[in-house]
């Protein structure tokens, strides 16, 4: 099927896309048989680095689980408060006072263009040095600041984007209905940006799961990634193995959030293409039937 951006190929081109198929696919599995070969080679795929984790039920309620928790914890309180905070923001960046717009615009590039690791290193030193929060709980308290301020930021951005994406008529058709520029926003713009924006929201979430690993990194938060260093003190230097199994789990939440994500955004444009518009009976109406049906 051909468009604007595609022309359908043709018998030789078909024939040049399956001999750079094939290419790929052979020199994807030569890259993959030396991976493994010098991994044989350094004993790490012997028996005794990998059993632990099917064997000894240990390596997970002791720091798989507990590391999964607080990396769950912590992307979840980021998430709660930065959606909102986020579309405040991008709200705001939107709005026709520039007392508001500028300020908020201010902040959002600030906050947008600093590493979210530096953020969370500037929050830890902030509740160490001005507040009374215990040191067992700054850590989890930094990564959440941090990553509050970095990602409600770029959602800020997102939200801006997804609104002026759609066609300028419907604010205008809101306006001629006597709606303020509040209800305009938040009744007409926003429901339809919604599908607009998930997709990037929804990369900006899994962005929040993974970044929580910066925690461990630094700070000493017992997230999950930072549970390879336990894991291998104890079961014999695994390092491969045991990083294998994080980064499977890392897919695992990830595949769950996307998939939920996808639904979610089947279903808002199933019910934007099929509304439901329930009319009001008109005066007479009812009566002229129920003649018509009697006189029959």
């Amino acid at each position: 099927m051909s468009s604007v951006l595609y022309d359908t190929p043709g018998p030789r081109a078909r024939r040049r896309n399956v001999v750079y198929t094939i290419v790929f696919v052979a020199v994807l599995a030569l890259a993959a048989w030396w991976v493994l070969d010098a991994l044989n080679a350094k004993h790490q795929l012997d028996a005794d680095k990998w059993s632990p984790f099917v064997t000894d039920s240990e390596v997970w309620t002791t720091y798989l689980l507990p590391g999964l928790t607080e990396t769950l914890k912590a992307a979840a309180l980021s998430i709660v408060i930065a959606l909102p905070l986020g579309a405040a923001l991008g709200i705001g960046r939107l709005s026709d006072h520039r007392w508001v717009r500028v300020p908020i615009g201010a902040v959002v590039e600030f906050f947008r263009a600093i590493p979210v690791l530096l953020l969370m290193m500037f929050a830890s030193a902030l509740y160490s040095q001005f507040t009374t929060v215990s040191s067992d709980f700054r850590p989890l308290y930094a990564v959440v600041t941090g990553l509050v301020l970095y990602n409600a930021s770029v959602i800020a951005e997102v939200v801006r984007a997804g609104v002026l994406t759609l066609p300028r008529g419907q604010g205008d058709a809101a306006v001629a209905l006597g709606m303020r520029k509040g209800q305009t926003m938040l009744y007409v713009l926003l429901p339809q940006a919604v599908t607009v924006m998930l997709p990037a929201l929804v990369s900006q979430l899994v962005v929040i799961v993974k970044d929580t690993a910066l925690g461990g990194a630094l700070l000493g938060f017992g997230e999950l990634l930072s549970q390879n260093r336990q894991i291998t003190a104890n079961y014999g230097a695994n390092t491969i193995a045991t990083l294998v199994v994080i980064a499977l789990l890392y897919i695992a939440i990830n595949f769950l959030l996307t998939t939920l994500a996808s639904r979610l955004e089947r279903r808002l444009r199933r019910g934007r293409r099929s509304p439901s518009v329930t009319l009001p009976a008109q005066a007479g109406v009812t009566d002229v039937k129920s003649e018509a049906v009697s006189g029959a």
